[in-house]
């Protein structure tokens, strides 16, 4: 989908004013609420029209309203005060990597996702996964991990859904607009975009990178909606999770080969490549040619170093969740490559099988993960037995309590996730470093030093402001379906913040 022009318009920030561009270009201000609070009061109902999106908030905000800024001692303090906070944080100093690991020269570890769930303010997500690699960005950036995320920026990301006048779910599919995203162009020293490119059947496809960075650690996001591409393949990176799986099988290549590409091209070689997911599964073919050709190794031997710096997470818990390719477009993609590795057909397709010599059974990107990894984990424990009965037949003379999945929890970025309101109390009776090593329970035994009456005062104003939020949320859907006027005066009203309720959700990301 190529627009018909692109305008990119730069707000002219008044020079006291200039680090709320950095401020707004860095997702750290996600988790960090005074950084929040300070866009916020630059204009609030702005921010709230602009999704909370600080850099579509300074394109749109009136240069009045900036030049008053610029001229509000308050403001700009608060501005200092938070820009040196974040200039401290950018540091990485004493960070928990630093301290324990600093000396190990351990290179750089590439997390590789079709998705992260980073901000509503970049829609490049669906759910879980998303949110879960989100989650995983940040918490690196705290710990001062060496990590660089690999993703794809969607033209128009994931659908959202709505109700319609009579009360139907309906999708709608909103357009990107990259340049008002938290998100840059990567450029050559002479300004022109870096460019990469992935061989696919008679012709190249190229990709712009963009990057997004998410605290200190910088996450890459491959593009190949550009000029350089057919209008075919320009809509390849339209949005996630097509079901037309020969574009699924390009997007993935575009996550896996182009990804690696992508790295090569900013100057990072990865020691460790983490695959979120079996989409980024083709990362292992590509990191096998790469020292077959540079080192002069042999597949075997290309593999066998390849997958010493390979890790898979798996995240499904049926069949029917892994992406699995027909073997004539498996063919279609791939017949050169493993002609060029010296592998004959058989010998490429039981990469992706759990019975090489069934010519009918699907190539999939899980057994290709599992097979081109030194480590496969699952997300919980139960989790991890799930998986072991699921990909069991990958290790038939291995009993199933055997098999080498192994589990790791799913976390969460706690400052992500916590109100400022319950952050500030934690950090006057816990301390600052709750936060930082949250699996100290030394640090939270002192939770039972909290006074009763504040814990609950916190519950309760955190309880009437999603009681408000429903309400907003209510009215504003039932504004869009053409309610009456009783019907939107009873939306204002729904929920008693004083009563017990209990709500749950089909699936909630």
């Amino acid at each position: 989908m190529k627009p018909i022009r692109t305008i990119e318009v730069t707000p002219f920030l008044p020079p006291e004013l200039e680090c709320l561009r950095e401020l707004a270009y860095n997702l750290r201000w996600t988790w960090d609420h005074e950084t929040i609070k300070l866009f916020r009061r630059l204009d609030r109902d702005l921010w709230d029209a602009t999704g909370h999106n600080p850099v579509l908030l300074l394109g749109m905000v009136s240069q009045e309203r900036l030049n008053e800024a610029a001229q509000d001692d308050g403001f700009v303090n608060q501005l200092n005060r938070i820009c040196q906070k974040h200039y401290d944080y950018m540091k990485g100093e004493g960070t928990w990597y630093e301290k324990n690991f600093k000396k190990s020269n351990a290179g750089v570890l590439a997390y590789f996702s079709a998705e992260f769930g980073l901000s509503d303010a970049l829609p490049i997500y669906s759910g879980g996964l998303g949110i879960l690699a989100g989650d995983h960005v940040k918490a690196a950036s705290e710990l001062g991990l060496p990590l660089v995320g690999v993703g794809i920026v969607y033209q128009q990301g994931y659908f959202r859904q709505y109700l319609n006048a009579d009360g139907w779910q309906q999708e709608r599919y909103p357009i990107n607009d990259f340049y008002n995203l938290p998100i840059i162009p990567v450029k050559e020293k002479d300004g022109s975009p870096v460019l990469v490119s992935v061989d696919f059947p008679g012709r190249k496809v190229y990709m712009r990178i963009w990057k997004a960075q998410v605290g200190r650690v910088p996450l890459y996001l491959l593009d190949t909606n550009i000029p350089e591409n057919s209008k075919q393949d320009e809509d390849i990176t339209d949005a996630l999770y097509k079901a037309d799986r020969e574009i699924r099988i390009q997007q993935e290549i575009i996550l896996g080969v182009g990804g690696m590409r992508a790295l090569k091209a900013v100057g990072i070689e990865p020691t460790i490549c983490h695959m979120n997911e079996g989409h980024s599964a083709f990362l292992g073919l590509e990191r096998i040619a790469i020292l077959m050709r540079e080192k002069g190794l042999t597949f075997a031997e290309a593999k066998e170093v390849a997958a010493a710096g390979q890790i898979f997470t798996t995240h499904t818990a049926v069949p029917a969740g892994i992406d699995k390719f027909d073997p004539e477009l498996v063919d279609k993609y791939w017949s050169s490559y493993y002609h060029q590795v010296g592998l004959n057909r058989k010998e490429f397709f039981a990469l992706g099988r759990t019975e090489p010599s069934d010519e009918t059974e699907l190539f999939s990107m899980a057994n290709l993960a599992i097979n081109l990894s030194s480590r496969t984990n699952a997300v919980s424990k139960l989790h991890g037995a799930v998986s072991r009965e699921l990909f069991k037949d990958n290790w038939k003379d291995v009993p199933e309590h055997e098999v080498p999945i192994t589990h790791i929890t799913n976390g969460v970025h706690t400052r992500s996730w916590i109100s400022k309101e319950m952050a500030d109390l934690f950090d006057r009776y816990l301390g600052p470093k709750w936060s930082e090593d949250n699996s100290d329970q030394n640090i939270w035994k002192k939770v039972a030093d909290i006074p009763d009456e504040e814990l609950w005062r916190i519950h309760e104003m955190r309880r009437q402001r999603l009681v408000n939020f429903c309400r907003k949320r209510l009215t504003g859907q039932l504004e869009q379906r053409g309610a009456t006027q009783v019907e939107l005066d009873e939306a204002r009203n729904v929920l008693d913040p004083e009563v017990l309720t209990i709500g749950f959700a089909r699936r909630m990301a």
